[in-house]
């Protein structure tokens, strides 16, 4: 975890980790980890992920997961049993955090004109919360995992700050109402 909490307060990219810590050749190494460790799994969510979902979802809200994940996220995503109107990985769509493309896609994928009408999760401060908030969208800040742990003061931006998704469930009126409701 300290070199980690070292490579991101220089400014560096999560995988700079590997650069430091694993084999030299740790990326020619990724399709074959992938292929026995089977992909994303249920076990690979917070315990809190789908119940929190489905919770929005009743609740009227229309839920994307757009990440910065190779494309193969999707169809792992959609297996263990994620739904979504939307979830598109940065692979595919050909644009990453924090490029401003990137929540320009999200929210033509979403057909929303209005990026004051989404309601954007994300847990680093740096790809998530700052961009989404300079797209106009109204960013949550979901205080949890390494970047929780070594970003603790939540940015001036963030519309709400959570600790997990089961509190954006309770809190969600706070920074947005759905149309109608």
């Amino acid at each position: 975890m300290s070199a980690f909490g070292a490579v991101i307060a220089r400014g560096g990219e999560h995988r700079g980790v590997f650069d430091l810590v694993a084999r030299p050749d740790w990326q020619e190494l990724m399709p074959r980890v992938q292929a026995e460790y089977g992909g994303f799994q249920l076990t690979d969510l917070y315990p809190d992920a789908l119940r929190s979902l489905e919770a929005l979802r009743e609740a009227g809200y229309r839920i994307a997961i757009v990440a910065n994940q190779p494309i193969v996220r999707t169809a792992e995503l959609r297996a263990i049993g994620v739904t979504a109107e939307v979830v598109a990985m940065s692979d595919e769509l050909g644009v990453w955090k924090p490029d401003p493309a990137f929540f320009a896609t999200a929210l033509a994928l979403m057909e929303e004109p209005d990026p004051s009408a989404v309601i954007y999760v994300g847990d680093r401060i740096d790809n998530d919360v700052l961009p989404a908030a300079a797209a106009g969208m109204r960013a949550v800040w979901l205080r949890r995992g390494p970047w929780g742990v070594i970003e603790r003061t939540a940015p001036a931006q963030a519309a709400l700050v959570i600790d997990s998704l089961d509190e954006l469930v309770k809190r969600i009126a706070e920074c947005w109402t759905p149309s109608g409701g």
